[in-house]
């Protein structure tokens, strides 16, 4: 029994380890796999840095070995046939370019994109879409530009770009939309970012003229119409001429691209132009909406506003609303209000409460213009005080650090003696002899002629000399009893006193001789 005990347990740790291999073999392969080989370029790939280009390479799919890390990747030109939830299984956080142009992509399911959440550039142009369903990109949530032209696209659903929050820019050129897609603007999937939409190169035939005058002059200038086979109208070609007024770039630009066929002539004709078909102006009534200039004023202040309108008629009537939707008129004073005739608005002493959107509207009987005005008025004057206060004080002590650096140097630079030089006279003092250290000596002095000429910044003092009446002297000359006489020593009178001896003479080359006296 021990014998069959120890075989049976021998056998199940065989068992186990030949299972636990094959597991660890599957587990390998499930990474390598799923997860990709990290630091592995795929065989018909070129990695460089934080980019992958697998352009031209025939591929159906995506290689399962491309780097996570990786920010931008370029799969154009090969034969990727469609978008499904299985179609890149690896999650990308760092991906925020995908290239996807000239494939053969058909259709786009929901779903395509929940691994690629951080994709800020999309191109799927130059592929065969023909309808995009509701919805397809609602998990990009971070896209801004959106590459859609040259596909065949005849129909894009209302919600089909629903959850595109920061969606700026909007290719859909080189389609065959035959209606305008009015759900970007307005509904509840608009896209409040969006200031270019290009919808140039399509089968439109009208534009929803009346919803696009509600749409601000910040979106309405970024739509681009032209090269499409319009019918001629007058209110598409105010509404044109009006954006041509107004400087719109897609207008200005492609002025001579905005064409349209006449039902009584069979040659195109140019939408922006003056007395277009003769439209009456009874034909042409419309509204346009605009954003104006930004205003800042301080509390207290008188501010003149400008309505900014391109309405210049003499007919032209100015309507001002306030933010608290009061009705300001010409003529009529409301409170601090005022609206002249030629449509400013001036507040006078203007308030906290004055701040908000002002609506200027300017009524002609061809069109009607609304323009909105931010005005914001603030206390700035204590903000101002608090920064020009802290300034002059950092300059205050800046200034004082600099005096102050300017004074040291002075002081170190600047002072009739130095240290070194007290050190050099307390050594000369030590060492020279009391008889011969005098200038005042008659003895030749031992310093060369150069040590002479250093020496010529003393001050010179000329001493009378004094004879002694008192017996014993020899005749001695009796000077100031100083040991060391120079000009500083009989200035300050600082070192100690002692009798000069045999001084013949004071500054003098030639011997002084005392008289002698006669003994009879």
């Amino acid at each position: 029994m021990p014998f069959f005990d120890s075989s049976l347990s021998m056998e199940l740790a065989n068992v186990y380890t030949k299972w636990k291999s094959i597991a660890y073999v599957f587990v390998l392969l499930i990474v390598s796999f799923v997860g990709g080989a990290p630091g592995v370029c795929p065989p018909a790939c070129i990695c460089a840095s934080d980019m992958v280009s697998c352009t031209n390479r025939n591929l159906s799919m995506v290689p399962r070995t491309i780097f996570k890390f990786i920010r931008k990747l370029d799969l154009s030109y090969n034969k990727i046939g469609f978008l499904d939830p299985d179609w890149f299984p690896v999650l990308f956080d760092k991906l925020h370019t995908l290239i996807l142009n000239h494939n053969t992509i058909s259709s786009i399911s929901s779903g395509s994109f929940s691994t690629l959440r951080n994709v800020r550039h999309l191109d799927l142009s130059s592929n065969n879409l023909r309808t995009l369903t509701n919805p397809v990109f609602q998990e990009l949530k971070m896209l801004e530009e959106l590459l859609l032209y040259n596909n065949q696209l005849s129909n894009v659903d209302s919600g089909a770009f629903g959850g595109l929050h920061k969606l700026q820019k909007l290719y859909l050129s080189y389609n065959a939309l035959a209606h305008f897609p009015m759900d970007v603007y307005n509904g509840r999937n608009k896209l409040s970012e969006l200031v270019l939409l290009d919808i140039s190169h399509n089968h439109l035939q009208s534009v929803p003229v009346q919803e696009l005058s509600l749409i601000s002059a910040r979106q309405l200038s970024g739509i681009f119409l032209y090269e499409n086979p319009f019918l001629c109208d007058c209110h598409l070609s105010t509404m044109l001429n009006f954006w041509y007024r107004r400087h719109f770039s897609p207008v200005v630009d492609f002025k001579s691209y905005y064409t349209c066929k006449s039902p009584s002539e069979s040659k195109k004709l140019y939408l922006i132009q003056e007395n277009f078909l003769n439209c009456s102006e009874s034909t042409v009534n419309e509204t346009f909406h605009a954003f104006g200039l930004l205003y800042e004023v301080q509390v207290g202040e008188r501010l003149v506003v400008h309505c900014d309108s391109k309405i210049v008629d003499k007919d032209t009537q100015f309507i001002w609303r306030s933010p608290e939707d009061l009705k300001l008129e010409p003529e009529n004073k409301i409170d601090h209000f005022r609206v002249f005739f030629n449509g400013s608005l001036e507040i006078e002493e203007a308030q906290i409460l004055d701040s908000g959107v002002y609506s200027c509207t300017a009524i002609n009987k061809l069109v009607n213009e609304t323009i909105d005005i931010r005005i914001t008025v603030g206390n700035f004057t204590s903000q101002k005080s608090h920064s020009h206060e802290a300034f002059n004080t950092a300059f205050t002590t800046l200034a004082a650090c600099v005096v102050s650096i300017i004074l040291v140097l002075l002081y170190l630079y600047l002072t009739p003696c130095r240290c070194w030089c007290k050190s050099r006279k307390n050594r000369k003092k030590q060492n020279q002899n009391s008889a011969h250290s005098s200038i005042l000596s008659a003895t030749p002095s031992h310093e060369t002629e150069g040590e002479r000429k250093s020496s010529t910044g003393k001050r010179v003092v000329f001493l009378e000399p004094v004879k002694e009446t008192k017996q014993g002297q020899n005749g001695k000359v009796r000077l100031i009893p100083n040991e060391n006489l120079t000009a500083e020593s009989i200035l300050k009178n600082s070192r100690p006193k002692s009798d000069s001896d045999s001084v013949n003479s004071v500054f003098s080359d030639a011997p002084f001789i005392a008289p002698v006296q006669q003994f009879s």
